[in-house]
């Protein structure tokens, strides 16, 4: 009865990953686009003191710029959102695919293969380089450095 209480839950986690409901609200829950295209109308249009336009045209630009904003977006997602979706959605699946089925396949196959490598070059190191640097340590080892101030 457990083991069928768990195998029940395993199942619906995994359809929970692909069907999984998303936040109509919060669009951006971890905030990628936060500081990239937060623009409003007072990141782009200033007017300094002592060069005010009319108000009506200040309200008036407030309310074009805001809107027009608005609806290019919606309008742009809507004809290009699902296709770029599709192209987005390609190419990390196509990167996806060669990590998994190319590179970590070939990174691990060359550690692996370098493994050999590396115990040869090792073992060469020690055979060779150690003794003779070892040697040179004990030659320098007897060098006294000594600084005198001379006035």
């Amino acid at each position: 009865m457990a083991e069928e209480q768990t195998e029940l839950e395993e199942r619906i986690i995994i359809k929970d990953q692909h069907t999984k409901e998303i936040d109509l609200v919060n669009r951006d829950p971890k905030r990628i686009n936060e500081d990239v295209v937060k623009v409003d109308f007072e990141d782009v249009i200033a007017e300094p003191v002592g060069t005010y336009s009319f108000d009506g045209v200040w309200k008036t630009s407030y309310t074009t710029f805001t809107v027009s904003k608005y609806w290019c977006y919606r309008l742009l997602s809507a004809i290009l959102g699902i296709p770029l979706a599709v192209v987005w959605g390609f190419l990390f699946a196509l990167i996806s695919f060669c990590h998994i089925w190319a590179v970590v396949p070939c990174i691990k196959s060359y550690l692996i293969e370098i493994q050999c490598v590396s115990r040869i070059y090792s073992l060469c190191i020690h055979t060779f380089c150690d003794p003779l640097f070892e040697a040179l340590s004990k030659i320098c080892s007897n060098v006294r450095v000594g600084l005198r101030k001379e006035i």
